[in-house]
């Protein structure tokens, strides 16, 4: 499987880097309704014999228009690439949305960015697709506009699973703030995952004896706060299960959330290296406790749920 290329503008792209069919959006999550879109890209590249590509924006356009909004993102561009490339992908254009992208007309983005800039031969959409100032933009404009730029334009209607699950970013989120993460993984494809550096702590775990890799939340989607049992993937390509506290610790009282994940079975240093953790299943809420023993207890009856849900799942 070769690694999907992100491209971050364009403008000025070589010829080898141009002609793709692309699949057009935020994509954010990569869940399954947006790799039926995808799909489409796909099979009109390989139809096409050109380049498979996907357009979407960073930072997201939420972010530029909403500045103070919580925190909402479903993954970081890396893992989109990572979660592009068994789609058969081969480029991301990550374009970035600023105030000129913002000010586009429809018009615009589809001579300017799609053909000009980009030269796409097709562009695959979901039903729902808007583009440019205002979201004047449809899909049907957006076939109006192709006819005039040289690419043809297909349309994926909604999809919903087998037992009527919405696969949309919004039902992930509403998933991730419950706490429900079979229902999160069942739109995604794949257990929600949270990447980030491993930060020092004030390494409380170390004096109980477990030793946590603590990761900055970012601007990912917060779940519901609480305790996790979890896959963590080292840099190296190791995995091991473990089980977490994703929040503010109420009996240490943290300013700024933070997802704390003992590792079982490991020994080393992960300070400043990225790893990506997937929350598999929640176990509980965060608790207050009377004092270090008994957190040390409890963590050792959440380890032992931990192992059991992982072996299971």
């Amino acid at each position: 499987m070769t690694a999907v290329r992100i491209i971050r503008d364009w403008r000025g792209l070589p010829t080898e880097l141009r002609g793709a069919s692309a699949a057009v959006g935020a994509f954010d999550g990569v869940h399954l309704g947006h790799q039926a879109v995808i799909a489409k890209a796909v099979e009109k590249a390989r139809e096409l014999g050109v380049p498979a590509a996907v357009v979407s924006f960073d930072p997201h356009p939420r972010r530029l228009f909403q500045p103070h909004a919580a925190p909402f993102r479903l993954m970081t561009p890396d893992q989109m690439a990572r979660a592009l490339a068994p789609l058969g992908v081969d480029f991301l254009y990550l374009l970035p949305f600023d105030a000129e992208m913002a000010a586009m007309t429809d018009a615009g983005f589809a001579t300017d960015v799609l053909g000009a800039g980009l030269g796409v031969r097709h562009v695959s959409v979901g039903f729902d697709f808007t583009f440019g100032k205002g979201r004047s933009g449809s899909p049907e404009a957006l076939a109006r506009y192709g006819q005039d730029h040289g690419f043809t334009v297909s349309v994926t209607q909604r999809r919903d699973d087998d037992g009527g699950l919405k696969l949309s970013s919004s039902a992930v989120r509403e998933a991730l703030s419950a706490g429900d993460m079979t229902r999160a993984a069942a739109i995604l494809g794949r257990p929600f995952a949270i990447r980030g550096e491993v930060i020092h702590g004030d390494k409380r775990g170390r004096v109980i004896g477990v030793p946590t890799a603590n990761i900055s939340l970012g601007d990912y989607q917060r779940p519901l706060y609480g305790i996790y049992a979890t896959r963590t993937h080292l840099p190296d390509g190791r995995v091991f299960g473990g089980v977490a506290n994703l929040g503010v610790r109420p009996m240490f009282e943290l300013e700024t959330p933070l997802l704390e994940v003992w590792l079982f079975d490991f020994s080393g240093d992960l300070y400043g290296q990225t790893v990506e953790t997937e929350l598999v299943a929640r176990l509980r809420g965060e608790m207050n406790f009377d004092g270090l023993d008994a957190l040390k207890a409890q963590i050792d009856l959440d380890a032992e749920t931990a192992r059991a849900v992982l072996a299971r799942a």
